[in-house]
């Protein structure tokens, strides 16, 4: 594929925050995903690192946020080897590759048409990995994907841009479509989202961030009252926490003794149906 970017829309644009930060995550000394395979896209589209708007030190955030979605599908198809995995939002994330599923797991990637054009031109076609052209709002597309086995739905980064009833809505889409499941991604508290209009590094989605974020991790329970949640995932409480510069590794050991100040950081909810 020739070095220019692809003609993405801004908020297909977005992707390029979190497929910079693994890239630049796979360069560090002691790599939280070590996935080459983003670094390998990054060279393939073109895209310049050096224009990653934010701190380096994010890559370490945006890593271990993948890592902690990663290990929920991990855990749901070594339960269900015959599990359904959709990745909504996917962007260029080769999430697939990295967690290895076995051939009887149908995997999923859903995205914007544009967006999965090239996925198809940068990864390598995996057994049973189907790529789903769609608007995540439009109620049509899970029509392709089977509903009769147990399901796996992980969103990173994309609840920012779905309005708070489009969001709503898709929950419970889900949630009928299969039989059980478990649904995980990362919290927008309401001070997040105040933090993305307001911070520099994250000037260039500003304007694309439709949702009012939540701070109660049990909103989505009254959502879809078919959800439960299962577990908080906070980063401060991970063991990676442990490579962090000793400012960072001190504030955040801190932080992990308080599930309301951990809200505010990095976290990934998990729920089940």
């Amino acid at each position: 594929m020739a070095s220019a970017l692809p003609a993405f829309t801004p908020v297909e644009e977005s992707l390029y925050l979190t497929l910079a930060g693994r890239a630049l995550d796979s360069r560090a000394p002691n790599p939280v995903l070590g996935d080459t395979a983003s670094a390998e896209i990054v060279r393939q589209i073109g895209y310049d690192l050096a224009d990653f708007p934010m701190p380096s030190s994010k890559s370490f955030d945006i890593a271990l946020r993948t890592k902690m979605l990663d290990d929920v599908v991990r855990g749901v198809v070594a339960r269900h080897p015959d599990a359904v995995v959709l990745d909504l939002g996917a962007g260029l994330d080769p999430r697939s590759s990295r967690i290895d599923a076995p051939h009887t797991t149908d995997w999923y990637a859903i995205d914007f048409t544009e967006v999965i054009k090239v996925r198809r031109e940068t990864m390598p076609t995996r057994p049973n990995e189907h790529g789903i052209a769609a608007d995540l709002t439009d109620p049509h597309w899970l029509d392709e994907v089977p509903g009769d086995r147990p399901a796996v739905i992980v969103a990173d980064g994309l609840v920012a841009f779905l309005a708070d009833a489009d969001f709503s809505a898709l929950l419970n889409r889900l949630t009928s479509h299969f039989p059980s499941g478990e649904v995980a991604f990362n919290t927008y508290p309401k001070f997040a989202v105040w933090a993305i209009k307001h911070f520099r590094g994250t000037r260039s989605i500003a304007d694309l961030v439709r949702n009012s974020g939540f701070d109660d991790p049990r909103d989505p329970e009254r959502w879809d009252p078919d959800l439960e949640l299962v577990e908080e995932i906070f980063a401060t409480r991970m063991p990676e926490v442990a490579q962090t510069p000793l400012l960072t590794r001190v504030l955040s050991r801190l932080a992990s003794r308080s599930a309301a100040v951990s809200r505010k950081g990095t976290a990934v909810l998990r729920y089940r149906f």
